[in-house]
Order: C-alpha cells, then sequence, then structure tokens
C-alpha cells in the first residue's frame, strides 16, 4: 500500500459510516455522572435491572434499545448486529469485533457466545480505550462490524 497519511485519513474518514457498534452498560452510574440519563432514571433503571444498548454509527452515540438484565441484552446486541450484516452490510466484507470493559473472563465469553452466533467470522477482541470506558464504567460489551476497507488492504 503506497499511501500518504493524508490519503489514508481521506479514506478513513470517507468510510467512518460503514460501520456499527452497539455497547452495554453493567451499571448507570457513569451516564448519570456524565449527564446522559437523569438521576431519577438511573435510579428506575437500577431498580428494574435495566440495561440500555447504545449504538454508534459514525459520529453519533445513541440509545438503541433498553433490555432486563444482560442476558437480553446480549441478545439485543447480537440480533441486531446479525439484521446489520445480513441487511445493511449484505454482501461486503466485514470485520468483527468485540470489546469490553470487564474481566478479561468475562470478555473471553462473551467473544465465545459472538463467535457462537457468528461462526463465519474470526472475531478481533480489544479492551475499549479509555477514553470510552470513563464515560460508560467497568463491566461494559459491545460488539462492533467494519466495512474492510479494498484501498487499505
Amino acid at each position: 500500500m503506497n499511501k500518504t497519511v493524508e490519503q489514508i485519513k481521506e479514506i478513513l474518514e470517507a468510510e467512518k459510516f460503514e460501520s456499527t457498534i452497539y455497547i452495554t452498560v453493567d451499571t448507570l452510574k457513569y451516564l448519570k455522572k456524565g449527564g446522559r440519563i437523569t438521576p431519577a432514571a438511573a435510579a428506575l433503571g437500577t431498580v428494574l435491572n435495566l440495561k440500555p444498548v447504545l449504538q454508534i454509527q459514525g459520529e453519533k452515540l445513541d440509545s438503541f434499545s433498553k433490555s432486563r438484565g444482560w442476558k437480553s441484552a446480549k441478545k439485543t446486541m447480537l440480533d441486531a448486529m446479525e439484521k446489520d450484516l445480513t441487511e445493511r452490510f449484505a454482501g461486503q466484507e466485514m470485520y468483527l469485533q468485540v470489546a469490553y470493559t470487564c474481566s478479561a473472563e468475562e470478555a473471553e465469553e462473551w467473544k465465545a457466545e459472538v463467535e457462537n452466533r457468528f461462526p463465519e467470522y474470526e472475531v478481533h477482541m480489544d479492551p475499549l480505550s479509555l477514553s470510552v470506558a470513563c464515560h460508560i464504567g467497568h463491566g461494559a460489551r459491545a460488539i462492533a462490524c467494519s466495512r474492510k476497507v479494498p484501498e487499505l488492504s
């Protein structure tokens, strides 16, 4: 690949909407502290064991859904990713990633769940960056897909 830094930057900026990230958090504490939800919503959500599923497409973080408990939140993320891969990105070569702010053991379990659901993909795993982790706290799990960029292969 004979590309300058500027050319690579242009390609990546043009491709930034060709990906999706779904994240669920373990606690609402950090979303409340960051002003993303009200104290009343955090209290009610904690009592009801709500796990918000957040979505990032491009530059925007949005609420995707609310689930009761981890099992439901993970299923919501996996179902949403399956829909993205089979509809939005149908016929395209994609990368599949998982990320986490939980323990390494919990992260490996999450990765295994994703691999079982999507056996046709090699799943890459990394901890979430500190710039994201500080806003969502410990215990979060994420799944992401991004389009393979032929110009950078």
